[in-house]
């Protein structure tokens, strides 16, 4: 098979990401976009690190408290430490993780670094999100959709505008899904920053990078639509199951979280 392309002459939304979280995967151009928006959101460079702390608590809660030993990470990224295998299998071998993406970037990197436990099963799907069928094409593959299945979107749905429909494509990736599985969605929104995150957004939404669409509480709540929401509901991503702090609760940041239970 080919090397895939990977154009280094514009941002990439998933390097920019890597530079954020601290990673090596990126380049000039991505450094400078990164700069330029964290420079008018300084919040990004915190919250992309809080979303790795949160992922942790997610898997660590799915997996011990209900018992899920499956996982379809859709718009997976590029890897870094503690991914979904890594949280999953750490607490249960046997698990088993199939991540989805459609990049060729991370598509290269995933070969290469994703790798499992003997006992669970680390598999990947080449897949864009706007083709739920053909993700669940491959996930039937590797998973058991009889049993209980975390559909995890983490920081993905706002590459999707309203007009992509985002709604429906969360239905038919759930619909096939038995009772007892679980939706996990976190994305941006600007329920604290307000307008100055919306400014910052628009201007790198009109450069060469992938557009992002901020969510509301409300908003993100639709894609909850059948499903029971588990405590304490859509809050942002520092106040969900937030680990022991002896200073205090967490303070809010412009990233929402929903975690729910097909009934």
């Amino acid at each position: 098979m080919s090397n895939p392309k990977i154009d280094t002459t514009v941002p990439h939304s998933a390097r920019m990401w890597n530079y954020w979280l601290g990673g090596k995967d990126h380049y000039e151009v991505d450094r400078v976009a990164g700069d330029q928006f964290a420079e008018a959101f300084p919040d990004i460079v915190a919250i992309a690190r809080l979303s790795r702390y949160l992922l942790s608590r997610v898997v660590r809660h799915l997996s011990v408290e209900a018992g899920v030993t499956q996982f379809l990470d859709i718009g997976a990224g590029l890897p870094t430490v503690d991914n979904t295998h890594d949280l999953a299998q750490r607490i249960n071998p046997a698990a088993r993780v199939v991540y989805v993406d459609n990049d060729p970037l991370v598509l290269a990197h995933a070969r290469a670094l994703l790798v499992g436990t003997p006992e669970g099963l680390t598999g990947y799907i080449d897949a864009d999100l706007r083709d739920p069928q053909r993700i669940l094409a491959g996930a039937e593959k590797s998973l058991d959709l009889d049993r209980p299945v975390a559909l995890m979107l983490m920081g993905i749905l706002g590459y999707m505008t309203d007009a992509d429909g985002p709604g429906e494509i969360v239905r038919t990736l759930m619909d096939p899904l038995p009772s007892g599985s679980y939706l996990v969605i976190w994305d941006g929104s600007n329920v604290v920053t307000g307008e100055a995150l919306d400014k910052a957004q628009e201007d790198l939404n009109d450069g060469p990078a992938a557009p992002y669409t901020l969510r509301n509480k409300e908003e993100l709540g639709s894609f909850f639509d059948g499903l029971d929401l588990i405590e304490p509901g859509i809050v942002p991503i520092t106040q969900w199951h937030p680990d022991p702090d002896p200073f205090g609760p967490p303070s809010p940041v412009d990233a929402l979280v929903g975690v729910a239970r097909k009934p």
